[in-house]
């Protein structure tokens, strides 16, 4: 079948619509001859996500995901697998379930969802981990987890509340690894969480979202970022973003180094937030001081919680000319050439 298509898709338009309209009539194949699978309660391929994950061919799959709550853990391991959320309520399909730190083999054994396949996409529907709404006991808790180059999420709900988004590359946090940089753009999304709810080593950009801190009496931490060595080719970007808060959420930072070069930029962002006025703290129970080592950077803050003048010493605010590099297209681009927005 494949090889029909490939040769069909090279010859006339008529054709290639004529075979595209069928395959998609017969639920073979997308819009662009991709391979769909539904899923749902009833009248559906499949009743779980996973298993809609399993049936997917090695060259990847559109899974649309009908309104429902899907209590399950969900891993992609395969290249170009897409979730669809059907409808225009991303509230009304929802990915959950309840590990934590604790319950599993730690941290990143936590996940909701975790994503090792590359060119992956999400779309239109929440991905949770609702272990802080269960338990009083204190515990990472991650709802996403995503190591993988080239991928894409658009209007996705992420809930949490400890490490809400582990945002990483591949094997850059272990001695003697290779280090490939996992390149992920998250637009039109809402993340929510309390302490290093965005963490990890990722070269990432959230575009036009909203990063919101929930009521957490100590405080919390925007962002773990977790670069391990000079020149890592990766890093946190925040652009026209918007940053709030839930009244009871404490003393607020946009970040801390989880490693030595952690790097996170803010830029065209308005910070509704009361932010800590120094913006960014230590790793306090770090053996030595990270902040000198950390890029931590803003540009053009605006709100009541962007206060340029008093932020910590060690961070800087950009120039014009300096913020280019970090704009979406010329910070993703790699060797490739990726443009996540085509």
């Amino acid at each position: 079948m494949a090889d029909e298509v490939g040769r069909v898709m090279r010859r006339g338009n008529g054709r290639k619509r004529l075979l595209v309209a069928v395959l998609v009539a017969c639920g073979i194949a997308g819009a662009q001859g991709r391979k769909t699978i539904t899923v749902g309660a009833t009248g559906a391929d499949f009743t779980t996500i996973q298993a809609a994950v399993n049936a997917a061919p090695d060259e990847g799959a559109e899974i649309r995901i009908r309104p429902g709550v899907y209590r399950e853990v969900v891993h992609v391991d395969k290249p170009k697998i897409q979730l669809r959320g059907e409808g225009d309520d991303w509230k009304k399909v929802v990915l959950v379930y309840g590990n934590s730190a604790a319950s599993t083999c730690g941290t990143s054994c936590s996940a909701t969802l975790f994503v090792t396949g590359s060119d992956f996409f999400a779309g239109n529907m929440t991905i949770a981990n609702d272990y802080s709404k269960t338990s009083d006991v204190p515990s990472q808790a991650v709802a996403l987890s995503v190591r993988a180059d080239r991928a894409v999420l658009r209007h996705v709900r992420l809930l949490g509340a400890q490490d809400t988004l582990y945002a990483s590359s591949m094997g850059c946090m272990k001695d003697g690894s290779e280090c490939r940089t996992g390149r992920q753009y998250y637009t039109d999304c809402y993340i929510e969480g309390h302490v290093d709810f965005i963490f990890g080593d990722a070269k990432a950009v959230f575009e036009s979202c909203e990063i919101r801190s929930i009521a957490h009496g100590p405080g919390g931490y925007l962002t773990a970022q977790s670069n391990t060595r000079p020149g890592q080719d990766a890093g946190y970007v925040f652009n026209h973003c918007k940053v709030t808060a839930d009244a009871g959420a404490g003393d607020v930072y946009l970040g801390r180094p989880w490693r030595d070069y952690s790097t996170v930029i803010f830029m065209n962002t308005e910070i509704e937030a009361p932010i800590v006025a120094s913006g960014w703290s230590d790793w306090k129970s770090a053996p030595q001081p990270r902040l000198p080592t950390a890029t931590y950077a803003e540009f053009r803050s605006t709100g009541p919680g962007a206060n340029a003048k008093a932020r910590e010493p060690y961070s800087k605010q950009l120039t014009a000319e300096e913020a280019k590099k970090y704009e979406t297209k010329a910070y993703l681009a790699g060797a490739d050439g990726w443009d996540p927005r085509r």
